[in-house]
């Protein structure tokens, strides 16, 4: 395993298994997910759903959530140009 052995950070262990987390989205927020360009990890996706009021206004959440994924792919266009 490669990893750093001179780091004194702690190394973080996740508390459960992904798909478990996955599982638990909402079901607006878990298509959205399958069809996402970039690879999103449940606990990311589900705090920009949160902030964006994904309870209230699943729809609004969602192009939050779209507005961020192309923010970050134009970021990554910017970075390799």
């Amino acid at each position: 395993m490669n990893r750093n052995l001179q780091s004194s950070l702690r190394r973080r262990r996740r508390q459960c298994n992904p798909m478990t987390e996955f599982d638990a989205l909402p079901p607006e927020l878990r298509t959205w997910l399958r069809t996402a360009a970039l690879p999103w990890s449940p606990v990311s996706a589900k705090g920009v759903w949160l902030r964006a009021g994904g309870k209230r206004d699943p729809e609004a959440a969602l192009a939050r959530l779209a507005a961020v994924e192309a923010a970050t792919l134009q970021k990554d266009r910017v970075q390799r140009a």
